[in-house]
């Protein structure tokens, strides 16, 4: 899996005292999931809380995926320009194992970055200091998120090796990948403003199409 491109800044208000990142994360490469409803749901906590936005971050890739690169860019570019704080639409955002979690939250201690995890409500720090109580909280939680995980990777499994055994074919449809032919009639478009050097974004704009298309577009002609 890959990461989408996705990270761009915004500009500064100096009136505002805290800046902010905002950190989203979809599973899919395809159209069917998009970043819009987190960012703009962070978006929202920001401003009632007079944080300026300074930074918005993107990702579209499996979160069993070691290779964040745009959360580790996001991470690295808060600790540069010294971020007050990165919100994020849920825990489960950092990484699917505690570990992945627990690294997350330790680079933040370390560098004096706060977080903010809006679905549980959860802030890293508390009155300038670490919220010790939270870390204790977040790592339950990361353990119970990913021993149900688990569970559901055993049952998909067995379910697959009923069907297997039952004779059931497994896997994608014949002919439900598209081939570069169908791509190139389909994005006609895409390709047309890739190849005169329109950004990814702009030419999701453009063409009307998700992000993540364009990539996929990119990729496959090697634009």
């Amino acid at each position: 899996m890959h990461a989408c491109e996705c990270s761009y800044p915004l500009s500064k208000n100096s009136k505002i005292k805290m800046n902010c990142y905002i950190y989203a994360r979809v599973s899919s490469l395809g159209d069917r999931q998009s970043t819009e409803r987190q960012v703009v749901a962070l978006s929202d906590y920001a401003k009632s809380n007079g944080y300026n936005i300074t930074g918005i971050y993107e990702e579209h890739i499996s979160g069993a995926s070691r290779d964040k690169k745009i959360l580790s860019k996001c991470l690295s570019d808060a600790m540069i320009n010294k971020t007050d704080i990165i919100l994020f639409s849920e825990l489960s955002r950092c990484g699917r194992a505690i570990w992945e979690v627990l690294a997350c939250i330790k680079y933040c201690i370390d560098n004096n970055i706060d977080l903010y995890f809006q679905k549980e409500g959860l802030r890293l720090f508390k009155d300038g200091r670490v919220n010790s109580v939270m870390a204790i909280y977040i790592s339950c939680l990361s353990f119970c998120a990913e021993k149900e995980r688990e569970n559901i990777y055993y049952r998909l499994s067995q379910g697959r090796e009923l069907a297997k055994s039952k004779g059931v074919r497994m896997g994608r449809k014949q002919g439900s990948v598209e081939t570069r032919e169908q791509i190139a009639n389909k994005h006609k478009n895409v390709i047309k403003c890739l190849k005169k050097k329109c950004s990814v974004r702009d030419t999701a704009k453009i063409c009307n199409v998700g992000i993540s298309t364009v990539q996929r577009v990119k990729k496959t002609f090697s634009l």
